[in-house]
């Protein structure tokens, strides 16, 4: 698990979200520590309330950068002004809070509920389908955590996202270590008969996002699962496969379960399946066996598959993995390499969103946002903020027309029709 090390700056609202996140990656099994330089993430969570306050930021933002291999940035500044840490030549992440627990990784298997019963929060349910996984990544240190996958009973799943639903859920959240390989444990592949019988049998207007799904466990039912996705408007057109690599070497040294081809013929499938979604995938840049040839291999898997959601991570060590023994690459190496990721990166998503403005989308309000805004998803689950929510009478649960008017390169800016 991660050591982290978090700043919080400005208002009550920002120091709340901060504890959430602290709640929520210590749900994880991560670990804060108070030194910068003993973590392995840092994260800063910005005010930006008068252009003092900006500046301070930046030199903060600049210092943390130097010191740590990792660095997430949230909060006002990173939501209103992220390209000013750019601007500043600040390598680092610029995320909403609420996706700063699932970033900090190392590239592992999410943990982010501490047992795998269902959790309602405002009009989101989180429905942890299953326990563990069946990779032995040897990065990992999740594994040790979680072991092999246990997977309930559909029958039992279903029955819990009825009640997520009959309790206000408007969107589920299919979680787990790897969705992909639900019912593996008892040699059948389930995932595609559960969100089917989510879809058909549980009455209510509401929408399913699926979770994490290793691209092995993924590739031998894609095409059921894409299936799966263009019958029914109540899941979303989003799939969450992280390849790690595009390199066939260093996914073996990873001891990753499938092979940059299995990754394309998954995406190839859901581009013949379905007329349009979002492809979200994560890599690992540094890795200690990565050489220069197999990072310009996993650009080019950027540029070929164009992920319209990315998270890029430093490798970093985890004590009591095979990968902590090997030799590493050096820190400035990594940084390069994912300033260089993280620059295409902003590149292919923000053309996505350029694609969308103009258009109308039917979105689904999910949370507030900052101020009086609120957060909403289209039916590819691309994000779309709604300003002046209380004029337009929006709330979370409301689903909504919208036409969208710009971007800031991670997401869009809607009005209602």
């Amino acid at each position: 698990m991660a050591q982290y090390h978090i700043e919080t700056y400005g208002c009550t609202s920002n120091r709340g979200e901060s504890r959430e996140i602290e709640r929520r990656l210590r749900d994880a099994g991560h670990h804060r520590v108070e030194g910068v330089d003993d973590a392995d993430v840092a994260i800063l969570n910005t005010c930006t309330v008068v252009e003092k306050t900006e500046r301070n930021m930046l030199r903060r933002a600049q210092k943390l950068e130097s010191a740590t291999a990792d660095l997430i940035v949230t909060g006002c500044m990173a939501l209103a002004q992220g390209e000013e840490f750019e601007a500043a030549d600040v390598d680092a992440r610029v995320l909403h809070w609420d996706d700063v627990p699932e970033a900090v990784t190392n590239g592992e298997c999410p943990t982010t509920t501490p047992d795998s019963e269902p959790v309602l929060d405002g009009v989101i349910g989180i429905l942890p389908i299953a326990r563990g996984c069946m990779s032995n990544c040897s990065y990992c240190i999740t594994k040790h955590a979680t072991g092999r996958v246990d997977s309930p009973p559909v029958e039992e799943n279903v029955e819990k996202a009825r009640a997520l639903v009959h309790a206000g859920a408007r969107e589920l959240r299919i979680t787990g270590q790897d969705t992909g390989v639900y019912g593996w444990d008892d040699g059948e592949r389930k995932l595609p008969e559960l969100l089917e019988r989510i879809a058909t049998e549980i009455e209510g207007d509401f929408r399913v996002r699926v979770g994490m799904a290793n691209p092995g466990g993924v590739h031998g039912i894609r095409e059921e699962l894409a299936a799966v996705f263009a019958e029914h408007d109540e899941i979303y057109n989003f799939l969450h496969a992280p390849v790690q690599s595009g390199s066939d070497d260093v996914l073996e040294d990873m001891r990753r379960q499938h092979r940059v081809d299995q990754y394309v013929d998954i995406v190839e499938t859901f581009d013949e399946s379905l007329d349009d979604w979002t492809l979200s995938t994560d890599f690992i840049v540094g890795f200690p066996t990565e050489t220069d040839r197999d990072h310009e291999q996993s650009m080019a898997l950027l540029r070929e598959t164009r992920p319209e959601k990315i998270n890029v991570t430093r490798f970093s060590k985890r004590p009591g993995t095979d990968a902590a023994d090997m030799k590493g690459l050096g820190g400035q190496t990594k940084k390069d390499r994912s300033k260089a990721m993280s620059e295409l990166k902003m590149d292919v998503v923000g053309e996505a969103h350029e694609e969308l403005v103009g258009t109308e989308q039917d979105v689904l309000v999910v949370e507030d946002g900052t101020g009086d805004s609120v957060k909403c998803y289209t039916d590819h689950y691309r994000q779309v903020i709604v300003q002046n929510a209380t004029e337009h009478g929006l709330e979370p649960g409301d689903f909504a027309t919208v036409e969208v008017t710009g971007h800031q390169t991670v997401y869009a800016f809607g009005e209602p029709v």
